[in-house]
C-alpha cells in the first residue's frame, strides 16, 4: 500500500516545518501552495536519499476545481494517510471576507474534497489559532449556528448579519474564522469516524514565522503577550510541527474532534485561573 500525505501552505513557516517533519512517514508527500517556489521546497526535501517522494502541487485551497484535481491525484497515487492543512491568512493580509473565505471556507472545501478518500488510518490536522480563545469570551449561539455552515451560499452575508459591522475588522474576522475551524473539526470528526478517519486541530500561539513577524509589526499587543508567556519565549515553527506529527501518528489513534493549544501557556496566563498571578 502506497501512503500519501498532503501539506497545504507548505512553502514557508509552519507549513514548511510540518512538511519537513512528515518526510519519512509517508511514501509520497504532496506539497500544496499558491506560490511556485513550493517546487524548490519539494526539491530540497527530496535530497539526501530520503524514502519519501516529495511532489509540488500548485493550488489555491478556495479553488473547487483545483481541489477536485488534488483529490484525483491522491487517488491515483495511493491511500490517503496524513493531511496537514496549514494554509491560511492573518489579519494584516486581507479584508474580512477573504479571511473567512480562506481560513474557514477553504478548510471546509478541502475536507469535503478529500472526505471520499478517507479510510482506516487517515488523519487530518487543521490549523486554527489561540485568537478565539482570547477574543471570543462569551457564548454566541446565533453566530455559531452560522459558523457551522461555512459552505452555505450566503455564509458571508449571514456572518455580517449576525455580528454587524464589527465583523469588518480583520482581527475580529480572523478570531471568528478560527473559532469556525474549531467547530468544523468537531463536526468533521463525526463524519469521518465511521470510515476510520480522524481529524483534529492545533491552535498556535505567537510563532516566529514570516507571517507571525508581519503581524507583530502591526500589533504591539503581540509583544505584550510574548512577555506574559509562562515558558518565557516565542514559539518556533518546529514546536507546532512536532505536535502535528504526533496528532497524525498512531500514538494519537484515539484522538479526534479535539483542538490542541500550542501557545506556550499564553491563554492560561491571560484567561485561566492563573491569570491573577501574572
Amino acid at each position: 500500500m502506497t501512503t500519501v500525505g498532503i501539506v497545504t501552505g507548505a512553502g514557508r513557516g509552519m507549513g514548511l516545518a510540518c512538511a519537513a517533519r512528515l518526510v519519512g512517514t509517508v511514501d509520497i508527500l504532496l506539497l500544496i501552495d499558491r506560490d511556485e517556489s513550493v517546487a524548490v521546497v519539494a526539491k530540497e526535501l527530496s535530497t539526501g536519499g530520503r524514502a519519501t517522494l516529495v511532489e509540488p502541487f500548485l493550488l489555491d485551497v478556495t479553488d473547487g476545481d483545483g481541489l477536485a484535481r488534488l483529490a484525483a491525484r491522491v487517488a491515483e497515487l495511493g491511500t490517503l494517510r496524513a493531511v496537514v492543512h496549514a494554509a491560511g491568512i492573518s489579519p494584516t493580509m486581507a479584508d474580512w471576507r477573504r479571511i473567512f473565505t480562506v481560513d474557514l471556507v477553504g478548510t471546509a472545501m478541502l475536507a469535503e474534497a478529500l472526505r471520499p478518500l478517507t479510510t482506516t488510518g487517515t488523519a487530518m490536522v487543521c490549523f486554527a489559532s489561540m485568537a478565539p480563545m482570547l477574543m471570543v469570551t462569551e457564548p454566541h449561539p446565533a453566530v455559531d449556528a452560522v459558523l457551522d455552515r461555512p459552505l452555505a451560499d450566503d455564509f458571508l452575508d449571514r456572518m455580517h448579519e449576525a455580528l454587524g459591522t464589527a465583523i469588518e475588522d480583520s482581527g475580529s474576522a480572523y478570531s471568528w474564522a478560527k473559532r469556525g475551524v474549531h467547530r468544523f473539526v468537531q463536526q468533521e470528526a463525526v463524519r469521518v469516524g465511521p470510515h476510520g478517519g480522524r481529524v483534529c486541530s492545533v491552535s498556535p500561539g505567537i510563532i516566529d514565522t514570516p507571517q507571525g513577524r508581519q503581524e507583530a509589526q502591526a500589533h504591539s499587543l503581540m509583544q505584550a503577550l510574548v512577555d506574559q508567556t509562562p515558558l518565557g519565549r516565542i514559539g518556533q515553527a518546529e514546536d507546532v510541527a512536532d505536535v502535528v506529527a504526533f496528532l497524525l501518528s498512531d500514538g494519537a489513534r484515539f484522538l479526534t474532534g479535539i483542538d490542541l493549544l500550542v501557545d506556550g501557556g499564553i491563554c492560561a496566563a491571560v484567561r485561566g485561573p492563573g491569570a491573577a498571578q501574572t
